[in-house]
């Protein structure tokens, strides 16, 4: 009797670098944060580019498709919403180092969130309004949790307490 025959989701996940800050996560580690969130898209096919930018670049892109001229943390450029998903993400270096200190978190955790909460956007999730922020939240939790990184929207405990 032949078993039969699997289909393996297609995914291209590539990675690029090309801010000059310390701490960010090897490409491998960043591919494997990406797969665990696309691993909940049922059909599971993808193309993505996540590329890691420094302050200027993360300011111009922001503000040249959000009409906000600052740095944020992470933005997600949908090409394709249907099977197989494509789309670009990038990641602000500086911003997120910022934002895990402020925060008394690892930069790794910082960047597994802003990789988790960039791939869930390109499979359409969203925070517009509190039961849809809910959702995307849990599921973030959820799949932070798989890499062994808190919660990420707990506060953070108090120094010296």
């Amino acid at each position: 009797m032949k078993a039969a025959a699997r289909r393996t989701a297609a995914r291209r996940i590539d990675v690029q670098c090309v801010a000059t800050a310390r701490n960010v996560p090897t490409p491998a580690r960043i591919r494997r944060w990406a797969r665990a969130a696309l691993a909940s898209n049922a059909a599971g096919d993808a193309r993505v580019t996540i590329r890691i930018v420094g302050q200027a670049e993360g300011r111009l892109l922001n503000r040249s498709y959000r009409n906000r001229d600052y740095a944020t943390n992470v933005l997600t450029f949908v090409f394709r919403d249907t099977p197989p998903l494509e789309g670009d993400i990038a990641l602000c270096a500086p911003v997120i180092t910022r934002e895990a200190r402020a925060q008394r978190k690892t930069v790794a955790a910082h960047y597994a969130h802003m990789v988790i909460h960039g791939l869930l956007h390109l499979q359409g999730y969203d925070h517009e309004n509190d039961q849809d922020a809910a959702a995307m939240e849990r599921r973030e939790k959820t799949l932070l949790a798989r890499f062994g990184y808190p919660d990420p929207y707990r506060p953070a405990p108090v120094r010296g307490a």
